[in-house]
């Protein structure tokens, strides 16, 4: 059973369990039928209290994933569908699951540039960089550019969790998004502690839509193949 990451995160402690299990059970490493050790033992081991780790408990069950039986115990119940904040976020530990976190970089608003391809109807974008980790583990930086009609964004407006940004404060939800997998090298912004420029590595470039029929994101992700992978399931 692993534990919710030590660095800061809007989240509250509850949800951050919560999205670990969710996390876990995604990647297999909690497994349908399975019955969860013991409460009071389960909280020793996350690094929290009995009553948090209730909520949490409750907050899965509530979406499904969770059978509590009286004077049984608790019991994974695998979903149809991804149900968690990260549930579109695909990079995983190699060992499977791991809660992300971001650090911002920058956020600007800027002209779009013409090595972007086409998406959004303004000539205008945020563009937000970001490093990731997954249970302190930096595995990732990222690039995002959101269309200028769809809302303007500040560093200090954001979350982990752009999609709950988007919709906290801009009012949309990122409703269907596509990923093109490949092979790129660290952009020359990398933080040199991540990484040097132009190291080979995994990239990913996703386009994200909201209800309209153009795509409103477009992003930009390297990540380090030697600690992490991008795994899609299929349900």
């Amino acid at each position: 059973m692993t534990t919710p990451p030590a660095r800061g995160t809007t989240l509250p402690k509850y949800i951050q369990l919560s999205e670990l299990l969710i996390r876990d059970i995604d990647a297999g490493r909690l497994l349908e039928g399975e019955r969860l050790p013991p409460e009071r033992q389960m909280a020793v081991d996350m690094g929290t209290s009995i009553g948090t780790l209730r909520k949490a408990l409750a907050d899965l069950e509530q979406k499904g994933l969770l059978e509590r039986v009286q004077g049984s115990g608790n019991y994974i119940r695998k979903p149809g569908k991804a149900a968690g904040v990260y549930a579109m976020f695909r990079l995983e530990l190699l060992s499977g699951g791991g809660l992300p976190t971001a650090d911002v970089i920058d956020v600007r608003g800027l002209g779009k540039p013409d090595d972007l391809p086409t998406f959004g109807t303004s000539t205008q974008a945020t563009r937000i960089r970001r490093r990731r980790y997954l249970n302190d583990v930096p595995i990732a930086v990222e690039e995002i550019w959101l269309d200028g009609n769809a809302g303007t964004l500040s560093a200090d407006m954001l979350a982990e969790s752009l999609y709950q940004t988007y919709l906290k404060r801009l009012g949309f939800w990122i409703t269907r998004a596509e990923d093109r997998v490949s092979i790129g090298t660290l952009p020359a912004w990398t933080p040199d502690d991540f990484g040097a420029s132009g190291t080979p590595c995994g990239f990913i470039e996703r386009f994200s839509w909201a209800a309209g029929p153009e795509p409103i994101e477009f992003s930009r992700t390297w990540f380090d193949t030697g600690k992490s992978v991008y795994v899609q399931r299929l349900k």
